[in-house]
């Protein structure tokens, strides 16, 4: 009788040691960590998913290979595990610089972490730059309402910018005046070419925004990049922006991006609950802590633990209450309302106000303190006003959202138009509230027409 033969298991190709393979859907992150990889002479592949990475792994046998917090198609860990398995001798890397595989250190690793933190910490400074120079340009002492964003100028190598490039320019408005124009042309690039200056470096490259925020125009452009850039770290993250702006869809997409999307992602509104029941909201309370407290009860913080706590109108915490939360922020431990013990807490914060909270900061209202720790990374959501371009998207958007339960009705011109002329003070909340009404109005009918834009009262 033969021997039934074994088939042989093929040994993954030896690594190339200075190959590098970047997995990542960002496409903006892709091209900034494989320009300075190849300006330290790697040979970099770049892929926007976890196949197209295995693919190009076994083509090349990578000496490194790094992936970013979240894959469009794969689990990361399943994915990391089997990568593993299969590449063990591959310096394995997360888009955060930490280690996948602790048993294979490559020998060109502090290369690999130099890239990763120069291709992160190049746009953090140019935006903090930017912010700088708006402030010393303000030095009122009263508080004042938000200003507009920057736009990026849009660069071109060659003689003359392409149609995208200058439909981009268009938008960005009349330097001489301030005032952005208004374009509303549906059907615009999902991608704008944008330009960020870091010193004398300039760089072009595109930004690909997030699903959950509807908008191409360089402003929420703006916001996507910077929350693809924050999201796998666990950096404290500060969102600012006027009431309706969709600041909490931008912590939403913070937790989705990082590596504790799997976690819990937990919400207060730091204004809707009464003074007194805050603290032991956030913190929990022991039985009989208080009148009424007839059994004990987990916080809201200590229920977030290994995921996100998302503080919405942070401005509006009392400050006897913020210096417990600073307490909190430091060392990762609370106590509950009426014990003795300490919990120690492991959550990622992120915190929301509608309010210029350095302002408030500086004159006393909300705690220093406590700001500098909760704002080491912001992000700033604009007001429908400061992107009237991408009005048409949203009208859009928001029509195939209402059609979900009924049939999907169209907004007609001169709809359009009553829609291009308001100045939106509600911003992109308000907008969504006005074309339910106007949907309700319009009856039967599948087309919405001015006569039933109804903005209702105003609000001063």
């Amino acid at each position: 009788m033969q021997p039934v033969p074994v088939p042989q298991i093929q040994p993954a190709p030896y690594p190339r040691t200075r190959t590098a393979v970047i997995a990542s859907a960002d496409r903006s992150f892709r091209q900034r960590l494989s320009s300075t990889l190849t300006d330290l002479r790697w040979q970099v592949h770049e892929a926007e998913s976890g196949a197209a990475a295995w693919t190009e792994a076994e083509n090349w046998a990578p000496g490194a290979v790094i992936v970013d917090s979240w894959l469009p198609d794969l689990d990361l860990a399943e994915f990391l595990a089997d990568f593993r398995n299969r590449f063990p001798r591959t310096d394995l890397l997360t888009a955060a610089g930490v280690p996948a595989n602790e048993s294979q250190r490559g020998p060109f690793r502090q290369e690999l972490l130099y890239a990763l933190r120069r291709s992160q910490d190049t746009d953090t400074a140019a935006w903090n730059s930017a912010q700088e120079l708006g402030r010393s340009t303000a030095d009122q002492p009263q508080l004042r309402s938000w200003p507009a964003i920057p736009s990026a100028p849009v660069a071109s190598s060659g003689p003359a910018l392409c149609q995208a490039e200058r439909q981009a320019a268009d938008e960005d408005g009349d330097p001489a005046s301030g005032e952005p124009k208004t374009i509303p042309l549906p059907g615009l690039l999902k991608t704008i070419p944008i330009r960020a200056d870091s010193g004398a470096d300039v760089n072009l490259r595109t930004v690909d925004r997030l699903p959950e925020l509807v908008g191409n125009g360089p402003a929420m452009l703006e916001v996507s990049r910077r929350v693809r850039l924050v999201a796998p770290r666990m950096t404290p993250v500060l969102i600012e922006g006027p009431t309706g702006s969709g600041k909490e869809l931008v912590a939403e997409a913070l937790h989705r991006l990082s590596a504790r999307s799997k976690k819990p992602f937990v919400a207060i509104n730091c204004a809707a609950i009464p003074e007194a029941l805050l603290e032991a909201e956030l913190f929990g309370h022991t039985r009989g802590a208080f009148t009424g407290a007839v059994q004990g009860r987990v916080g809201r913080i200590e229920s977030a633990d290994g995921g996100t706590l998302f503080l919405d109108e942070i401005g509006e915490m009392p400050l006897a209450l913020q210096s417990k939360l600073l307490r909190f922020v430091e060392c990762n431990e609370l106590q509950r309302v009426g014990d003795n013990e300490t919990v120690k807490v492991d959550v990622r914060i992120v915190a929301a106000t509608h309010r210029p909270l350095a302002e408030h900061a500086r004159i006393g209202t909300f705690r220093a303190d406590l700001y500098y720790r909760l704002a080491v990374f912001l992000i700033r959501t604009p007001g429908l006003h400061e992107h009237p371009q991408d009005l048409p998207l949203l009208v859009e958007h928001f029509m195939q959202k209402l059609g979900k339960d009924a049939p999907v009705k169209r907004v007609n011109p001169s709809a359009m138009d009553k829609l291009a002329t308001h100045d939106w003070p509600g911003n992109v909340r308000e907008l969504e509230h006005v074309l339910e009404r106007a949907a309700i109005l319009a009856g039967d009918n599948a087309i919405v027409t001015a006569w039933e834009i109804d903005f209702g009262l105003s609000v001063n």
